[in-house]
């Protein structure tokens, strides 16, 4: 009677253990899909480094007002226009939208308790 206990003991450390290393796995695959998407909504990324899509970012977080943040952004795209054309490549004429996307997010459907009957 005495193993069960024991037993036990050693069945809920395994389980939150390897709870543990699935929410890690999880995280690490959030921030990949987070770096893919933010390199995908800098205009022309396909076609710039690294480094230069983390300049990009800098300098447009410390950009202080509106107009700065789209003087930038004009010139990156004129810039990343030059650069798909010397390389053959086409890109669509608009940047990426900014912002929140048109999709659905969190809480935006029409599920339980919302809507009509209320």
């Amino acid at each position: 009677m005495k193993k069960y206990p024991l037993a036990m003991s050693v069945l809920s450390t395994a389980l939150f253990l390897s709870t543990g290393s699935l929410s890690a796995a999880d995280q690490n695959q959030s921030q990949k899909t987070t770096q893919t998407q933010e390199q995908e909504q800098v205009y022309g990324s396909q076609i710039m480094t690294q480094q230069e899509r983390i300049e990009y970012r800098d300098k447009m977080r410390a950009a202080k007002t509106v107009e700065e943040r789209e003087q930038i952004r004009k010139e990156h795209h004129a810039l990343m226009k030059e650069r798909a054309k010397a390389k053959g490549i086409t890109l669509p004429d608009e940047p990426p939208a900014r912002g929140m996307g048109g999709g659905m997010g969190p809480g935006g459907g029409m599920g339980p308790g919302r809507g009509y009957g209320r």
